[in-house]
């Protein structure tokens, strides 16, 4: 036993020092052969050419690593974040603008590196071709190995039988031999045979019959002008790819240098949109709409009846109306979801990376709505329309510390818990290696606010991973303050964060209405005039959904309590305007309600001026500084004494021992933390009635 365990750790140490040899080795690279004529090019290899953001580059047929010469074509060993290499087919080989050396790796994919919803079956030592490219570095290059159609499977051996499509999943049967053999894997018309890619050599470019037309129109137009022909234009592809306007714009410089000398009566039109933003126009609308179509007709369904069955009418009304109950559909958010759906639809369609913001205060369907387009995407995902990917959901609330940020990432994305110190250095070596079993990461961030730490390295590492090549990751950042990235965080972190913000208005009377009634189909539990007066009472004061839920759910029990202690046989009656009146005074009657309309003038000058800083910082927690001072300036402005910064001390420790406040016990000055223990509208709701504090209360 001691032996194996003494041979285990020679085995480890071995291990060890080849790794660290083979990184402290300098690797020498040199150019090998230049090419003349550009290599055949693909969707994919247009999409990661355009991805590295040069366009002037020097192509070359081979390259020399460490002595090597690797050639297009070749199938080689590329450096991974662990021992074990990944597989891959040079594909282009290039030096852009900077002189850097770059090359496209297809990948040669392992049955434990594909992303498919079913077990694949294969041989110990099979590979399947795949569509999967990224850019690599030449340094990089392990080896060379040998992919053959069957045969021995031992050493740098590999089998590679049958293809894989990375957007749908599909595997389909390839004979290796006859077609690596004669080096067809660079045509694309072998792309277009095993993975239903268009060639794009000598493609005629299909444009929206609209385009065409106007185009045909205005090119006739100059023709008639000048009263002569010019030769037929075709719209041919190309790897920059031009618009059917921009074409038309050719025709008419080519018209008036040939004819008279005259100007062709064309009206003047904008500059045509680059083609990433023409690609967002067309395609995003097209996706949302099959996306609104599908959820308007799960609102349009016939009421579930599951959770009515067995049931009273009570119950089944109080199950609805929690606020853990998922509904089929969400509501008076309709615009939200749709522009949230498409940033996420093109991210994943595309296969890029993102940073997106949304705000808005509690109780507006923030997080609600994001997880209906991620349920949504992913029902697309299972039928092929859009690339899989993973969902991670992150909230702040949950989380000893913000540090824990990175291991709770890190755990979802390597399956292995590990320090945070450790889970940011493999989250970041994650994020900048190239792979062939990377795919797309969707990463909710609830409670943003909560991970704003002194140094923001937590939400610096955040907003920065999408912007590294390789990271093919989506971070939803979700916060109740709108101007948080101005206000709290740094401007190398806010620019990182990007523009794509969508800002969540509270629900008005009318919404709140809708979402109750959405609740109750097919359950007469309700009376309309008592929805109404919920909805009115709710969104007079914060318009959020969760306490107009909670005021309906706490009627219903009262209604049904009272049902149950009448003699048997009684009949069920709805619930009524009374009903949600006495719900609604039964909340605000709470103790600590209570507490709050019966405390001293000071102590409410307290919890205003407390909820004031915490609004101002865009965070839960603030120092009894910054109350201080807000304390002092509201006691100012309507002729009250202002307390000393003593005596505000003993103010919040009185509203400490009463729970109505929570205050850090390590540090007894002006910089310890304080939050409220109580709903900020139940500050509202009691403070409302005071003829002195209604103003405060309320602004």
């Amino acid at each position: 036993m001691q032996q194996n365990k003494l041979a285990q750790r020679l085995n480890k140490a071995t291990k060890s020092r080849r790794k660290q040899h083979t990184e402290d080795t300098p690797v020498t690279v040199e150019w090998g052969q230049r090419l003349n004529t550009a290599p055949p090019s693909t969707p994919s290899t247009r999409r990661v050419t355009r991805h590295s953001g040069l366009t002037n580059k020097e192509l070359y047929k081979s390259i020399i690593v460490n002595g090597t010469e690797y050639s297009i074509g070749d199938a080689v060993a590329v450096k991974s974040s662990t021992d074990d290499p990944h597989l891959a087919i040079i594909y282009k080989l290039w030096q852009n603008e900077r002189g850097e050396r770059q090359a496209v790796a297809r990948w040669l994919m392992r049955p434990h590196e594909m992303h498919t919803a079913r077990r694949v079956e294969a041989g110990p030592r099979e590979v399947f071709y795949s569509n999967a490219e990224d850019l690599i570095a030449p340094e990089m290059i392990l080896r060379a190995i040998r992919v053959v159609a069957s045969g021995a499977e031992t050493g740098d051996m590999w089998v590679c039988g049958r293809s894989f499509e990375e957007h749908s999943a599909r595997i389909k049967e390839l004979d290796w031999a006859s077609v690596y053999g004669k080096q067809m894997l660079l045509d694309p018309r072998t792309d277009a045979e095993l993975f239903g890619q268009k060639s794009v050599q000598g493609a005629v470019k299909k444009q929206p019959a609209k385009s065409v037309a106007n185009a045909k129109k205005r090119k006739h137009e100059v023709e008639s002008d000048d009263g002569e022909s010019t030769e037929d234009e075709s719209f041919m592809a190309s790897d920059g790819g031009e618009s059917a306007e921009e074409t038309s714009h050719k025709v008419s410089a080519k018209v008036s240098v040939k004819g008279r000398g005259r100007t062709p009566r064309v009206k003047e039109k904008t500059r045509a949109v680059p083609k990433r933003r023409a690609r967002l126009h067309d395609m995003q609308p097209q996706a949302v709409n099959t996306a609104m179509l599908k959820r308007a007709s799960r609102t349009n369904d016939a009421p579930q009846t599951d959770d009515i069955a067995g049931r009273t009418m009570y119950e089944a009304a109080r199950l609805r109306l929690h606020v853990s109950a998922v509904p089929a559909t969400l509501p008076c958010r309709e615009s939200e979801f749709a522009e949230i759906y498409g940033h996420l639809h093109t991210a994943l369609e595309e296969r890029t990376s993102m940073c997106m913001y949304i705000s808005g205060v509690p109780g507006t369907g923030k997080t609600a709505t994001v997880r209906e387009c991620v349920r949504m995407l992913r029902e697309s995902a299972d039928d092929g329309s859009v690339p899989g990917f993973e969902f991670i959901e992150l909230n702040g609330m949950k989380m000893t510390e913000p540090q824990q940020t990175y291991v709770q990432l890190w755990q979802a994305i390597g399956g292995e818990r590990a320090t945070p110190k450790h889970a940011a250095q493999l989250l970041d070596a994650h994020f900048n290696t190239p792979s062939p079993r990377r795919h797309t990461y969707v990463v909710v961030v609830d409670e943003l606010d909560l991970l704003v730490t002194k140094s923001q390295s937590i939400m610096y590492n955040l907003f920065d991973w999408p912007h590294r090549p390789h990271a093919k990751l989506i971070v939803v950042a979700i916060a109740n303050t709108m101007d948080l990235p101005e206000r709290m965080l740094h401007h190398k972190v806010s620019s990182r964060l990007g523009l794509t913000r969508i800002n969540f208005q509270p629900y008005a009377h009318a919404q709140l209405m809708a979402i109750v009634r959405a609740r109750l189909v097919g359950c007469a539990a309700f009376d309309a005039d008592a929805i109404e007066l919920c909805a009115r009472k709710v969104g007079a004061v914060s318009g959020d959904a969760r306490r107009a839920l909670d005021v309906c759910r706490r009627a219903v029990e009262i209604v049904e309590h009272e049902w149950r202690a009448q003699p048997t046989g009684q009949a069920m009656h709805m619930v009524t305007m009374m009903d949600i009146d006495r719900a609604v005074k039964e909340m605000q009657a709470a103790p600590h309600v209570a507490f709050i309309r019966n405390a001293s003038a000071q102590q409410k000058v307290f919890l205003v001026a407390m909820r004031a800083a915490m609004r101002k910082a865009g965070v839960a927690e603030v120092p009894l500084g910054d109350v201080a001072v807000v304390h002092r300036q509201l006691c100012l402005m309507h002729a009250m004494r202002a307390p000393s910064y003593e005596q505000i001390g003993v103010i919040c420790a009185q509203l400490g021992a009463s729970r109505c406040v929570l205050a850090e016990s390590s540090i007894l000055d002006v910089r310890q933390l304080v939050r409220l223990a109580v709903a900020e509208d139940d500050i509202t709701v009691a403070l409302k009635p005071d003829p002195v504090f209604s103003k405060l209360a309320t602004s």
